[in-house]
């Protein structure tokens, strides 16, 4: 039986339970990313970053051990690779860094981490654009293709949720389809839904080594000057079987996470993007902030907007420093 809606995806396990529970700013509704990378033994601070790295699947291993101990059960995986070329093969392939370690990750934690991984093809491409490029234009279909062949992947190698984060007409459907047909039921699919051409992610391009060779995002990304375009998107993303839908940046688009909230009975999700986390961590790092007080204002607001859900490079740090409401 083919189904786009599936309720009881977002009921399978105490952690997916938890972080798609509807009432409350939690930690348990906070999900940390982190960037894995090719090598072995690799751990690398990121230029804009402060106290994210670029990890090894055996280093981040070893750092989720770690980040278990402190509370954190619910990740984001991205991937980092010189391996990149016309079609984004290495997105899909056996040797991907995320895929690889998705594997290690729920062999090691099992149902004790809930693993998302990001399906996007910019860091993959040798244009750094987020699908396949044709002459000179983004071809939308053949983009498709290679996304849903990428959610695959990451699914048979156990992830719980993929997160189509290129904004390409028609991936979620095409993926659904694609994990239907495979029995690949359970995967759940946090859908990007609004996600903004904002200058708010350059930390992020130089994190992933994704940052486009020529032009821009803007003629897949949203124009930020949109906002009623976003519940379009949110629309099919409905229709096509997404589980989770998400704003992305958060704090510049809390309007858009409120409309969200209003128009949609899936949870929301925010992202709690590179740039807001860089501007913390400056102002903090200046003396010129509370820097745990800032962080709860932050994911305050994304929460009173409307996210129950929320990315956020903070996690790690709210803990380790055990960080309270002011």
């Amino acid at each position: 039986m083919r189904l786009n809606d599936r309720p009881r995806r977002l009921r399978r396990n105490r952690l997916i339970r938890e972080l798609v529970s509807e009432h409350g700013f939690d930690i348990k509704h906070l999900i940390q990313p982190y960037f894995v990378t090719d090598g072995s033994g690799v751990r690398e601070e990121i230029k804009g970053l402060s106290g994210i790295y670029r990890e090894s699947v055996d280093q981040l291993t070893r750092t989720l051990a770690e980040d278990r101990a402190l509370g954190i059960d619910k990740v984001m995986l991205f991937g980092v690779t010189e391996r990149k070329d016309t079609e984004a093969a290495t997105s899909r392939d056996e040797k991907n860094p995320v895929v690889r370690a998705v594997g290690e990750l729920k062999q090691k934690f099992g149902e004790d981490l809930f693993v998302c991984a990001d399906v996007c093809l910019c860091a993959y491409t040798d244009t750094g654009h987020c699908g396949v490029t044709v002459d000179g234009e983004i071809d939308n279909d053949r983009s498709v293709e290679a996304l849903t062949d990428m959610a695959l992947a990451l699914s048979r190698a156990g992830c719980d949720c993929v997160a189509p984060s290129d904004m390409m007409d028609g991936r979620i459907g095409s993926i659904r389809k694609a994990l239907e047909t495979e029995g690949l039921v359970n995967t759940v699919i946090m859908a990007y839904t609004a996600k903004y051409a904002s200058t708010y992610y350059g930390p992020f391009r130089e994190a992933a080594k994704s940052a486009p060779g020529k032009g821009d995002r803007k003629g897949y990304q949203m124009d930020y000057r949109n906002r009623t375009e976003a519940l379009r998107e949110l629309r099919l993303d409905e229709e096509e079987g997404a589980d989770i839908v998400m704003v992305k940046p958060a704090l510049a688009y809390l309007d858009v996470i409120a409309d969200f909230k209003r128009r949609s009975r899936l949870p929301v999700a925010a992202y709690n993007v590179s740039g807001e986390y860089a501007a913390v961590k400056l102002s903090a790092q200046a003396g010129l902030v509370d820097e745990g007080a800032m962080v709860f204002e932050n994911l305050t607001a994304i929460t009173r907007a409307g996210a129950s859900i929320i990315l956020t490079y903070h996690l790690r740090d709210i803990l380790k420093n055990e960080w309270h409401y002011a």
